[in-house]
């Protein structure tokens, strides 16, 4: 374990190093030669697949699809496809494998970490326009669909039959379900309704070679054999392209209660949860926590955010949430619960919702922490999983350490799971900066046992830092499963799993083997 310490430290270090922003992009690595370029025959091929509408070569429209969201991850690609089959993503991969041509699969393209960005030609396959509804069962309470349904759409269309999509992000205008499975995102309803792991009932995956693997179930219960799609959910692409999502649905809460809490420390904030799980227990769906920098950052760059405590300032803010059937007894389950947190003195201030509007008015806050800081400039993301007593310590003492420099380092995140969102906000970035954050916030998540990403995954930025949390033996476990189901190594390359796991073994008829050692 200590060997595989010094490798992946040292292997993340020099990753860090080549690049101002933390991100393993073409300024850090070198495009593999091994992959063939794009020719007009290629362009033809799936014109004839896709139809002019379905291919995508003009560079104006290609640059949104070149870049993330922040403008951290900029590719180079010079062809998208927007399939709507599943016929259609097997007929491409069939070819690009042939071809050896590398496929970078992108949904709403909201991630974090640059993993559904090209970083340098790769074909950037598109789902968008794979947005059907396939059916939805009342009784199982399973949503059937394609991957490219966006998430808010999808919880609309369930919530008109009286259920609920068991996940919820900032982003769930715009981001897709396929997305959401790939990196098995986590967000604000993860403490009630868990991960995309124990909710996705079944899959379709179209493989690298073009091989359709069928494991759609509406079921929750199958004990037959390995549980294939487990694979696939959080592998962000590199196995193979999710095509078709079967998802559990909740039933939908006819009663929902919001609270902004405002309290004097995070450790009043941990007494807060222990005492919401105490007398909220089967009715507490969220609970999540941001500090002071984030609300100021936030109410500064977006007019449109509401403060729902103008007159008090504390540390640190809850957003509490519960949801049930019974809404007088919910209401008074919360009522006793802030009745005894502030005999306790361990609340200073609150406000309870008093309709869907100011519902929607609190989350905006803590939603939009994030844009906030897009609009502050450059920001430097973390993701972690800290014990509850370490959570808020990393960003005091990143505080700290940033002291000296141009820097607002802000806390928030979702305390009922103990995810952390380290951000900081500088108006550009700066090796110098960067050089004081990394690897120092991944050493202290390591050394507390923590996870250096806790629902964004690694995409390009931290492949090479995954032994922060990884053993030597999984990370070669992974890189079998890859050469196994992605020998020409063409699905989403450079990215989750670090060099040394990636290493190419030219065939006699000129395709190339991955090699893990």
């Amino acid at each position: 374990m200590l060997a595989f310490g010094r490798w992946s430290r040292s292997a993340c270090l020099q990753t860090i190093l080549n690049n101002a922003r933390g991100a393993q992009t073409a300024a850090a690595i070198s495009r593999n030669s091994d992959y063939a370029q794009i020719t007009d025959h290629d362009v033809a091929y799936f014109r004839d697949i896709l139809g002019d509408r379905g291919v995508i070569t003009d560079p104006d429209a290609l640059q949104p699809l070149n870049k993330d969201w922040m403008g951290k991850y900029e590719g180079k690609s010079q062809l998208a496809l927007k399939p709507q089959t599943t016929e259609q993503v097997s007929k491409i991969l069939k070819h690009c494998n042939e071809r050896q041509l590398a496929v970078v699969p992108q949904g709403g393209n909201t991630g974090l970490v640059g993993g559904s960005v090209p970083l340098f030609d790769e074909v950037v396959l598109a789902t968008a326009a794979m947005n059907k509804v396939i059916s939805f069962d009342p009784i199982l309470g399973v949503l059937s669909c394609q991957s490219g349904c966006v998430l808010e759409q999808l919880d609309n269309h369930v919530g008109e039959q009286g259920h609920t999509m068991p996940l919820d992000l900032g982003a769930k205008g715009s981001c897709q379900i396929g997305g959401n499975v790939s990196t098995n995102a986590g967000g604000l309803r993860y403490l009630r309704y868990g991960s995309m792991h124990g909710n996705v009932t079944g899959l379709e995956v179209v493989l690298a070679d073009g091989t359709v693997l069928d494991l759609m179930s509406t079921l929750r219960k199958d004990n037959t054999g390995y549980d294939m799609k487990q694979m696939f959910i959080g592998g962000e692409g590199t196995l193979g392209i999710i095509t078709k999502v079967a998802i559990q649905c909740p039933a939908k809460p006819s009663s929902v209660q919001v609270t902004y809490l405002a309290v004097p420390s995070f450790q009043h904030a941990q007494k807060v949860f222990q005492k919401a799980k105490q007398h909220l227990g089967e009715i507490l769906s969220a609970f999540e926590f941001l500090d002071h920098h984030s609300l100021i950052i936030t109410l500064k760059n977006l007019s449109f955010i509401k403060n729902p405590l103008p007159d008090t300032q504390t540390p640190i803010y809850l957003v509490v949430e519960t949801s049930g059937s019974n809404a007088e007894h919910d209401y008074a389950k919360l009522e006793k619960f802030l009745e005894e947190a502030y005999e306790e003195e361990i609340i200073v201030d609150g406000t309870i919702a008093q309709d869907s509007g100011q519902q929607a008015s609190i989350w905006a806050l803590r939603e939009n922490i994030s844009e906030g800081l897009r609009h502050a400039g450059a920001v430097y993301k973390y993701d972690l999983s800290l014990p509850p007593n370490d959570m808020y310590k990393l960003v005091e003492e990143t505080r700290a350490r940033m002291k000296h420099l141009p820097v607002t380092v802000v806390g928030y995140g979702h305390m009922g799971d103990s995810n952390l969102h380290l951000n900081l906000s500088a108006a550009k970035y700066d090796k110098e900066i960067l050089a004081h954050i990394e690897p120092f916030v991944y050493e202290w998540t390591a050394d507390k046992k923590g996870s250096i990403s806790a629902e964004h995954g690694l995409g390009q930025m931290k492949p090479e830092c995954i032994g922060y949390s990884k053993s030597e033996e999984a990370v070669q476990l992974m890189g079998k499963f890859k050469s196994l189901l992605d020998p020409n190594q063409i699905l989403n390359p450079y990215k989750l799993l670090p060099k040394k796991n990636r290493h190419y073994k030219p065939h006699k008829d000129g395709h190339a083997t991955a090699v893990t050692h």
